[in-house]
């Protein structure tokens, strides 16, 4: 892989919506709120998964593992976001660039593993229910969720000095609000067809597997479902399972059509709203899916707060 040797481990320019002022003020305040709902309602789902023992179950502490991702997704970028969106400097120093670069392909990595795991998880409780808590043991639960974790991390060690040592002829600006790999290899003044390929080997592993496990583990769920006869137990069978297929829709769906875009401005534009959406709007919403029609979350807010469970059946 051609290099050239420079220095220039000086502060990023993160052009972002610079060009855009009056757009900056909106999503300034836009951003505020969704960052505080998704700290709030992540943080609250890990809070309750810890103390209320009705949900120290599986699924919920996989859910756990999840907020505490998407806690990490938003505070890796977003406070950054908001500095620049604020005020005149838009800069980054070189380290804080490569945490966040650091942070976003290991997050982005364990995620996707994470969301195949959960698919799994629910593939068990409906297929095979009365074998559930024999099959997802602890130590199983343990060893999925470290699994998933060690491999993004493995991945982003990997990946990241390898973007972050690509020739930049002391290029500054990054056209993107966040230290993402694809904007910082569009800065590169070097041959990056190497890293490119890498990157796209690595996914399969990474983005592909686990999208096709959830794929089948989803189909056997559907067969399992139609073969039940009464109505209220499809409907029992389906509501165990739509929560993780709205969260996998929302990811998969946003970082397929990301990453499929041409590099002209116009998709350039629309990457930064897509990473956006991954990065603050999907956790914001998130504990909100897993929580709307959940009764086990749902009480064991109502417990924390010293109200009788018995009040959201009223």
């Amino acid at each position: 892989m051609e290099r050239i040797n420079d220095s220039c481990e000086e502060d990023f320019i993160l052009l972002g919506f610079s060009d855009r002022p009056k757009l900056e003020t909106v999503l300034f305040v836009v951003n505020l709120v969704f960052y505080f709902l998704a700290v709030t309602g992540n943080s609250t789902i890990i809070c309750l998964s810890l103390v209320d023992p009705v949900l120290h179950t599986p699924m919920y502490f996989f859910l756990s593992n999840l907020s505490l991702l998407d806690l990490c997704y938003t505070t890796s970028s977003i406070p950054q976001m908001l500095v620049n969106l604020w005020g005149p400097r838009k800069t980054i120093t070189y380290v804080g660039c490569v945490i966040q670069l650091f942070a976003f392909l290991s997050v982005g990595g364990i995620e996707c593993i994470l969301l195949s795991v959960m698919a799994y998880d629910r593939f068990v409780a409906v297929c095979k229910p009365l074998h559930y808590m024999t099959i997802m043991h602890p130590q199983l639960c343990l060893q999925l969720a470290a699994f998933a974790w060690l491999s993004g991390i493995a991945n982003s060690i990997l990946m990241s000095p390898l973007t972050m040592s690509l020739g930049r002829c002391c290029r500054r600006g990054i056209n993107h609000f966040v230290c993402e790999m694809p904007a910082i290899i569009r800065i590169s003044c070097v041959d990056s067809s190497r890293v490119e390929g890498l990157a796209f080997f690595l996914a399969i592993p990474i983005v592909l597997v686990p999208l096709t496990m959830i794929l089948v583990s989803y189909g056997y769920i559907a067969a399992a479902v139609l073969r039940i006869k009464s109505a209220a137990g499809r409907r029992k069978a389906f509501n165990t399972c739509s929560s993780h297929m709205a969260v996998v829709s929302l990811f998969y769906s946003a970082i397929i059509y990301m990453y499929m875009q041409p590099g002209n401005v116009a998709s350039q534009d629309q990457g930064k709203f897509l990473t956006l959406f991954y990065c603050l709007v999907t956790p914001t919403l998130n504990p909100f899916i897993y929580t709307l029609r959940n009764k086990d979350v749902k009480g064991a807010m109502w417990k924390v707060l010293g109200k009788d469970r018995s009040l959201l059946d009223t």
